[in-house]
């Protein structure tokens, strides 16, 4: 299931939006000040925004796509929520949770102000319905895999073996929940602020049935704001404040316009003309053209980009197959120089995997990034170097590869920069491109049928086992099982941060730091390019809009509109 979700996440990443986003600062907010909100609201509190796609699903459980989970950002809250700082806080858990000695069951105190938009309130069992919903699967939840290892009995339950009703989430009354995991799970806190963990109203969706998350008439709020106005399909929608929120005295705007702009031209003159008051993120020509623009932020996502090299095609072994060549391959391109005059959004070079700003060490709060530093950058005179005995090992004097990407504008472009970087610096290489729809490029990479494809990852949860454990061999991760990569000491690593430092920080924290490095820095499995960026364009008019690494991309509850 969760290879399912690598395919499904690889669309959003390069056709429609990536699922997280924040500052380029810290963990929230723009990269200037002139939307900080240290003011005080005044004028009509109406906002204006554009989205560049529709809104797939109003169901938590089934929702795989960024436009469904931002909305849930706005109507939903669970256990847990985002913070101001991008960081997961309490939201109807009423504080942290008692935790057992070994880590592993949590009892959770609820709050008891909390109601849904119809007046009801929000109970545990609103939990237990949603969780076992979610994993059962005839639900057909994608996201399913997110309770897998994580709650006990969820991966027998997904697998056939078990009821739903043997997930081990209890509601012990109204207001008590209590959840037994597999393993102590460090990151747990923010896997309860994702949108698969929402609570459901059980009477409300088994009332509206197969209907149910069809359109803003069958969904149900809890949260700061209600979806009105969506008829499902349609390019328009609203967001309208509950007034049946509990903390509905911090939330300004009363409405909230949203349409669905695919075309960056038609979305910069709504701008311009003043229909909008905040673009989505612009292509990278309007984003050249705009990035001095005192309407302009920029903002780092939570996802990296990287060269991903396939070692076996056809049953044969790949140059790729070679370290020396996936090392040479590595160094012999400018990312720095790509980032800023190809993608101009933002975006900044990247020397691993795991993004910038995600996760920082639970002992010396440092970013894990800047601890294990860059692991892999452009080095032309060590590429030449290992290019010469990946040659030599091989036994011939030049190779030809495929460079598989999509056929959008900004996608050969990119392909066509790669191009000329690696035939430059490497004698004896030729890069033959290969631009194919989003759709079969999808295809072709998960039955290895190319030798070179760009490919990017962002995070389900603020750990960096999020991205490590894309590539253990058994290949449920995603990555490694269409790269052919296979390593028992990287794999020991990944199942010692999971099973024997579960519950010891301080020595998950390095195991994880030796496994990113042994990826990129020893076997070159992949060659990271760039965490993504995207530039936008905002009135000054608009306060507090912050967005973050991890979560819905932006959140309204804490905006407001100031003259």
């Amino acid at each position: 299931m969760k290879k399912s979700k690598y395919y499904i996440f690889m669309v959003l990443s390069m056709i429609v939006v990536m699922t997280l986003s924040a500052c380029s600062s810290d963990s929230s907010g723009s990269s200037d000040k002139k939307n900080s909100g240290n003011g005080e609201a005044s004028g009509e509190q109406v906002l204006n925004l554009i989205e560049v796609a529709e809104i797939p699903t109003g169901d938590p459980s089934l929702a795989t796509d960024a436009a469904s989970f931002v909305v849930f950002g706005q109507t939903m809250e669970g256990l847990y929520a985002i913070g101001e700082d991008g960081t997961p806080v309490p939201a109807i858990s009423d504080g942290e949770p008692d935790v057992s000695e070994n880590g592993k069951v949590y009892n959770f105190k609820l709050r008891e102000d909390v109601e849904w938009a119809n007046g009801d309130p929000v109970t545990a069992n609103d939990f237990v319905y949603s969780w076992q919903r979610a994993v059962d699967p005839n639900t057909g939840s994608q996201y399913a895999y997110m309770f897998s290892g994580i709650i006990e009995n969820a991966t027998e339950i997904m697998e056939g073996d078990k009821k739903p009703e043997d997930l081990k989430i209890k509601a012990v009354d109204d207001y008590t929940l209590k959840v037994t995991l597999e393993r102590p799970v460090e990151y747990f806190d923010s896997l309860l602020a994702f949108g698969t963990y929402l609570p459901l109203n059980e009477e409300f969706v088994e009332e509206k049935g197969e209907a149910f998350g069809t359109n803003s008439d069958n969904m149900l709020a809890n949260g700061p704001f209600k979806l009105t106005e969506w008829d499902g399909s349609g390019l328009t929608w609203k967001y309208v404040k509950n007034d049946n929120y509990y903390d509905k005295d911090s939330v300004q705007l009363d409405e909230v316009n949203v349409q669905v702009s695919k075309e960056p031209s038609t979305a910069v003159n709504l701008f311009e003309t003043d229909e909008v008051d905040r673009t989505a993120e612009l292509s990278a020509e309007y984003a050249q053209q705009y990035q001095n623009d005192e309407n302009a932020s920029t903002f780092k996502e939570g996802s990296t980009f990287f060269l991903k090299f396939n070692q076996q095609r056809d049953g044969k072994d790949t140059p790729m197959a070679n370290k020396n060549i996936r090392k040479a391959l590595s160094m012999a391109f400018d990312k720095e120089a790509y980032a800023e005059t190809v993608l101009a959004n933002g975006s900044v070079p990247i020397g691993g995997l795991i993004p910038n700003g995600l996760v920082k060490n639970p002992d010396t709060d440092e970013d894990f990034r800047e601890e294990n530093g860059n692991l892999m950058d452009y080095n032309v005179e060590k590429a030449k170097e290992y290019w010469q005995k990946g040659l030599e090992e091989l036994g011939v004097d030049e190779i030809t590869l495929e460079l598989l990407n999509d056929d959008k504008e900004n996608a050969k472009k990119t392909s066509e920069y790669f191009q000329n970087q690696l035939q430059s610096n490497l004698d004896g290489l030729t890069v033959e491109v290969t631009n194919v729809p989003f759709k079969v490029l999808l295809q072709e990479s998960k039955s290895q049928n190319y030798d070179m494809v760009i490919t990017g990852w962002g995070p389900d949860y603020m750990d960096p086992m999020t991205f490590l454990d894309l590539f253990v061999s058994d290949g449920a991760g995603g990555h490694a099982s269409d790269t052919s990569y296979s390593n028992a000491k990287y794999d020991e690593l990944i199942d010692d941060a999971k099973v024997k430092y579960a519950n010891d920080p301080a020595n998950r924290w390095k195991t994880m730091l030796e496994a990113e490095k042994l990826l990129i820095e020893e076997d070159a499995v992949i060659a990271p390019i760039y965490q993504r960026g995207r530039l936008i364009l905002i009135k000054p008019s608009v306060k507090n809009l912050k967005e973050h690494l991890f979560g819905p991309t932006y959140l309204l509850k804490n905006v407001y509109m100031e003259d």
